[in-house]
């Protein structure tokens, strides 16, 4: 009897003392808070924090008795979790990038991938949309995050990209004939509307989020165009309707203007690079309510590559010299014409955990710093559809990071962050 009075009494303590973990409350103290949502800065402010939530956010610094823990970052600016839309967490870009994919194996790239994903979340971004990757790695290395096996960010992923014959993501380009094989829907390669039902049907099979075309040649693929449409219109309509069966929604890779073009009449709902924009894409951008996700970073780091003796193979560093600079340049133009614009970096080829860096260079070619903040928080949410994530407000998720500093008045200071939580666990603290 004494035993079972014992376990009865051991199993109420540990109910008990589970109940009150979940319930813990953390206080944070903000000096300055930017909600990602409002063009205003609001000063004093304290956010409380429950399983894994923000609860309430008060004017002024108030004392909450039951607080599990306080967090002082009066001198700090506080701003939701940063959402990167374009990342290949599955590599990086360097000289012997492209003999890898013949020495690599797939366990050798999802662990080194892990490293990529930490160098992340530590620098802020506790979200992210992974577009394209190899082994469909980043599927793995979703639920390993979500299961606190490894750090990371929170992962959207689009596994494979698509492509057609020869196209921007057909695996086998630059390989010899005598290992190029034919690969077809499962390996990403489309020819035709009932491959690209195939493809996008086996995405859903892989566990994938979403889908990533390559509408465009593209600058890093050993192939002669960066520009030239590589998908019918017949093919893109029947990726993006049974896309919209399976509840995916398309990314599309695009530099030339006629790929732009035919991928947003087709509906999809960002557009990757954007490096030609013409008029009508502007206009189609509006019209269908997409966005353009520059990946200015990938902009600068092809053209300091291309320029670089050797840094990249002939064929791929004539058109990162050419396509890195347009790519800058045309960015300022969708600025001033009022394109809907959202954040991503294309990091994997720039390197992983620099990603702030894409809002220096939004704010140096014409993006108003509080709009490059939106755009890799509420509008990077909404871009996801996902409403709990992207603002510090009650009810969403608490991803929060700090900066010392106004980086309103200098955006740089984004790339120095000091804090970092996610779903309202802290995982960076360098704090004076």
């Amino acid at each position: 009897m004494l035993v079972l009075y014992f376990r009865r009494f051991l199993a109420l303590t540990l109910l008990l003392s589970g109940f009150a973990t979940l319930h813990a409350q953390t206080v944070i103290y903000a000096g300055k808070l930017i909600d990602g949502v409002s063009d205003k800065v609001r000063e004093e402010v304290t956010l409380v924090i429950q399983d894994g939530k923000i609860v309430r956010v008060e004017k002024g610094y108030i004392s909450l008795k039951k607080a599990d823990r306080v967090i002082n970052l009066r001198d700090y600016t506080l701003l939701p979790g940063f959402i990167d839309l374009h990342t290949h967490l599955d590599g990086e870009l360097h000289e012997k990038a492209y003999q890898e994919r013949f020495s690599m194996n797939p366990a050798d790239v999802a662990l080194r991938a892990t490293v990529y994903t930490k160098a992340t979340l530590q620098a802020g971004f506790t979200t992210v949309r992974d577009l394209g990757d190899a082994y469909n790695v980043t599927i793995s290395l979703r639920e390993a995050i979500a299961k606190g096996w490894i750090e990371g960010p929170r992962i959207f992923t689009a596994a494979k990209s698509l492509a057609t014959t020869g196209g921007h993501a057909d695996p086998s380009n630059g390989v010899s004939a005598e290992l190029q094989g034919d690969p077809g829907p499962k390996e990403g390669v489309i020819n035709g509307p009932e491959d690209a039902r195939k493809a996008v049907r086996q995405r859903y099979k892989d566990g994938a989020d979403l889908i990533k075309i390559t509408a465009t040649g593209g600058v890093l693929s050993l192939a002669k165009s960066g520009q030239n449409p590589q998908f019918t219109m017949e093919e893109l309509e029947a990726i993006i309707s049974t896309a919209n069966d399976y509840g995916f929604h398309v990314a599309a890779h695009a530099h030339g203007a006629e790929g732009i073009n035919r991928a947003l009449r087709a509906g999809v709902r960002t557009i990757e690079h954007g490096t030609y924009l013409n008029e009508e894409g502007i206009k189609l951008l509006k019209e269908k309510e997409a966005w353009l996700v520059p990946t200015l970073m990938a902009g600068e780091t092809v053209l300091e590559m291309g320029k670089e003796e050797g840094a990249l193979p002939p064929v791929v560093a004539q058109k990162a010299v050419i396509v890195g600079q347009y790519m800058l340049d045309n960015f300022s133009r969708a600025v001033k014409a009022g394109v809907p614009i959202a954040f991503g970096t294309d990091c994997g080829v720039s390197p992983h955990g620099r990603n702030a860096r894409e809002f220096v260079l939004m704010v140096q070619n014409g993006m108003k710093p509080m709009a490059a903040i939106k755009a890799a928080t509420s509008v990077a949410a909404e871009v996801l559809r996902q409403d709990d994530l992207g603002a510090l407000t009650e009810g969403k998720i608490a991803d929060i990071v700090a900066v010392k500093g106004d980086p309103i008045a200098d955006i740089a200071i984004l790339q120095n962050v000091a804090f970092v939580m996610k779903d309202g666990k802290v995982y960076r603290e360098d704090l004076d």
